[in-house]
């Protein structure tokens, strides 16, 4: 089968959408990232946790490692069938739509995850503790990502 020029142009096109929306969410998923791993070292390494708060620490940390993952995955499965949806109507229709809410849904799970893992480690804090946890959580999500 001979691809005719227009063809051409609209595969060309929806590859350029599909990298552009592949590259947007691993920048949005890797600085998340960034600032997780920001938070775990500053409460590992900065806030003189006894051993009992260490104990219950990795403890949610291991729970929460599967939930994301599990998430991660989710997240991946719906930006794979928006992908398909944008092959099958090459417009915003209704397909294209739906994979895009559920693509946000997706988002919106792992997020309210992570904030549910946030406070979470807060609650095995000492109140000293978690005022310089609240300042850094703080400052990770008001800082300029730039």
């Amino acid at each position: 089968m001979k691809l005719s020029p227009v063809r051409i142009i609209i595969l060309l096109a929806f590859a350029l959408a599909a990298g552009w929306l592949g590259s947007y969410c691993a920048n949005y998923w890797s600085q998340r990232d960034v600032e997780t791993q920001g938070i775990h070292s500053f409460v590992h390494d900065e806030l003189d946790l006894t051993d009992s708060q260490l104990t219950q620490l990795e403890a949610l940390e291991a729970d929460f490692a599967v939930k994301q993952k599990s998430l991660e995955l989710s997240l991946r499965a719906a930006n794979a069938d928006l992908a398909a949806a944008m092959e099958a109507e090459h417009e915003y229709g209704p397909k294209v739509s739906l994979a895009i809410e559920a693509v946000h849904e997706k988002m919106g799970a792992l997020q309210k995850a992570t904030v549910e893992h946030i406070f979470n480690m807060r609650r095995l804090l000492t109140d000293e503790q978690q005022k310089a946890f609240d300042a850094r959580v703080g400052n990770a999500l008001t800082a300029n990502q730039e």
